[in-house]
């Protein structure tokens, strides 16, 4: 997938904007310490060396910088954005969702840090969840911008009902009709989407970019079309570290961060101050005033909590989906009409090594035993799926197995047949 191609005209309301965005309300407080002066002084120097980083196209460099800011100043909630936002850059999304979840705690109305929380969810295969984030958030979130991040959340109907809607305003500009093009395409109109594209752009140009979505919309993995419109390139995230984590908010006055950033100038700092020495610092600050304080949890790396421990959730949890998938008979002859919904569970170098990926993953989730694995060969890579179900199931067994520690997202049907390795049977899966 052609990632600079598709993330271009009319799609830049999906493409981060500045990095510093305005969140907070206030202005400083008087810092009743000397630590208070130097933790929010040293957190406004990260945060700018932080900004300066990604308008270099280093995120890598960011995420330290902005670490220690937010370490520094917990409460502060444009220093989570330039966070979420080095996070985004970097393509490491799960981090990426835990800051900007911290920044809506601290600021509810952010309606920019609600649509790159959905993008987030949709890259790691959170679809439902991202379309519930965007009904939440409907009336901070712009139109143009949500109906698109529905139709990515596997509910392209839905989001062309939104846009449609968005691109008849008076105000609508070419953006909003390009993002009402992508989505139709998404929901497979593509003579719709042709139509809608060649409003703005000329007949070459429309056609060359119905052929990009051709090839966007079948994405290998869950993360492919938020990584196309935003044009990093996904990562294995370690998490953002649990330091960091908003554990309650402190209720103090915290400026903008451009405020910050326009206090008294500092001398350049070879490296950031590390976010343990700053969390040490805040929390040493923070007990020395009366009321509330954030407490750090002890450092640790994770890429996300796994549920499942108690017996009771884990037997749950295994349980499989009623099949609806199977075309089998019905005792005159007739075949039973399959599901169109597929869970993918990876796309492999070859079916051999596929195969060995669904024998780890029915020893991972044993709801998976009694299915019959799906397969298709793209591009250089066999997908690995098993469907044939109702939507809301193939999403049952979807969130089954990653609670279980598995990988996964839910798709309609794109030419799966049953698995090259599977023997042939009077029960095999219907393709389109």
């Amino acid at each position: 997938m052609n990632k600079r191609a598709v993330a271009g005209f009319g799609l830049s309301a999906l493409i981060l904007g500045g990095a510093m965005v305005g969140c907070a309300q206030g202005g400083i407080s008087t810092a009743s310490t000397r630590s208070d002066a130097v933790l929010a002084k040293n957190a406004a120097r990260n945060a700018e060396r932080a900004a300066e980083a990604l308008q270099k196209g280093d995120p890598a460099k960011a995420i330290g910088f902005a670490e220690a800011a937010v370490a520094g100043q917990p409460g502060n909630a444009d220093y989570r954005v330039l966070l979420g936002s080095a996070y985004l850059k970097a393509g490491r999304f799960t981090s990426a969702h835990a800051a900007y979840a911290d920044v809506l705690t601290l600021s509810p109305q952010n309606g920019k840090a609600a649509l790159n929380l959905a993008l987030a969810m949709i890259a790691e295969g959170q679809w439902d969840e991202a379309r519930q984030m965007l009904d939440a958030n409907a009336a901070i979130v712009p139109a143009s911008d949500r109906g698109l991040a529905i139709a990515l959340a596997g509910d392209p109907a839905a989001g062309v009902e939104v846009l449609t809607a968005a691109a008849r305003e008076p105000s609508a500009d070419a953006k909003t009709r390009q993002n009402l093009a992508l989505a139709l395409a998404l929901a497979g109109r593509w003579a719709e989407a042709r139509q809608i594209a060649g409003i703005d752009m000329g007949p070459a140009e429309a056609d060359a970019r119905v052929v990009q979505w051709a090839a966007f919309a079948k994405p290998v993995g869950a993360a492919d079309q938020v990584s196309a419109l935003l044009g990093v390139t996904p990562v294995k995230d370690p998490g953002q570290p649990v330091a960091l984590a908003l554990n309650k908010v402190v209720p103090t006055n915290t400026a903008p961060a451009a405020e910050l950033l326009a206090a008294a100038p500092v001398a350049p700092m070879a490296a950031p101050v590390s976010a343990p020495e700053a969390a040490q610092l805040a929390s040493a600050t923070q007990e020395a005033r009366a009321g509330s304080r954030v407490v750090f949890a002890e450092r640790r790396e994770v890429v996300q909590a796994i549920p499942g421990n108690d017996p009771a959730v884990r037997t749950a949890s295994t349980a499989a989906p009623k099949r609806l998938a199977a075309v089998e008979s019905d005792g005159v002859g007739k075949p039973k009409a399959p599901g169109k919904w597929f869970v993918q569970l990876g796309a492999y170098d070859s079916a051999a090594v596929a195969k060995d990926a669904w024998d780890r993953a029915q020893r991972r989730y044993p709801a998976f035993a009694g299915e019959t694995p799906t397969g298709m060969a793209f591009k250089s890579f066999y997908r690995l799926s098993v469907g044939g179900f109702s939507r809301g199931e193939a999403n049952t067994l979807c969130r089954g197995y990653r609670a279980n520690g598995g990988s996964c997202f839910v798709r309609t049907g794109a030419g799966d047949q049953t698995a090259a390795w599977v023997k042939p049977s009077k029960v095999q899966f219907a393709g389109r």
